[in-house]
């Protein structure tokens, strides 16, 4: 009997803890994953509710550094990422940035809009120093909105961000683009609630959907 009533009400049943996920973006030296340098990394938590209910951003569960160069990188892609020569030549080592982020990550899966992009530039930032890369999960936001978002024209982050109406503090800086990825992703939740209830099903739609032609 207290058997039942314990589990219709819940009594003495352990809540279901919220999920931590991380949203991330980075800074480099250019677009080529095979060839250019790590330069900076920001990353976010939010946290799933049970039910797969929508994400709550977590500011202070947050990461950000910038990794010391012994090169800068040249003033056009300065004028992109807006890291001057200064903070490259005094940034962080990579070794100490890239252990610190793998032990802030821990085992939450990483979400990032072009993931492929972040999870190729920081994967090869660990090998390139000898250190195992990261065995997370990535899923890529882009085909998430594409799948959820109701809006066929849109590609870019910029065409999302305009779509949805979301301001970016200072766009192509990566803690800006990180919280504004964020506000994306709360955007298209309702949408991933009726294709996905879980991570497992997430991590498929957004596989799923990668490979759906765009016109």
């Amino acid at each position: 009997m207290f058997a039942s009533l314990k589990e219709r009400f819940g009594l003495g049943v352990p809540k279901q803890e919220a999920q931590r996920w991380i949203v991330l973006d980075v800074e480099t030296t250019g677009l080529d994953p095979t060839s250019d340098r790590l330069l900076a990394i920001a990353a976010i938590a939010i946290h799933v509710g049970a039910g797969f209910k929508k994400p709550v951003i977590v500011l202070g569960d947050s990461f950000e550094a910038v990794i010391k160069q012994e090169l800068a990188s040249d003033r056009d892609n300065i004028l992109v990422h807006h890291i001057g020569v200064g903070a490259q030549e005094s940034g962080r080592p990579a070794n100490e940035v890239l252990e610190e982020f793998r032990d802030w990550v821990g085992d939450a899966p990483l979400l990032a809009f072009h993931a492929p992009f972040d999870m190729g530039m920081i994967n090869r930032a660990y090998q390139h120093l000898g250190l195992a890369p990261l065995q997370n999960d990535w899923i890529d936001i882009e085909p998430l909105a594409a799948v959820a978002g109701k809006n066929a024209k849109a590609r870019a982050l910029d065409d999302w961000l305009d779509f949805f109406g979301l301001e970016c503090a200072v766009r192509h800086q990566a803690a800006s683009d990180t919280l504004v990825t964020c506000e994306l992703l709360l955007r298209l939740w309702s949408g991933i609630q009726k294709e996905a209830s879980n991570l497992r099903e997430l991590k498929s739609l957004a596989k799923q959907a990668a490979w759906i032609p765009r016109t």
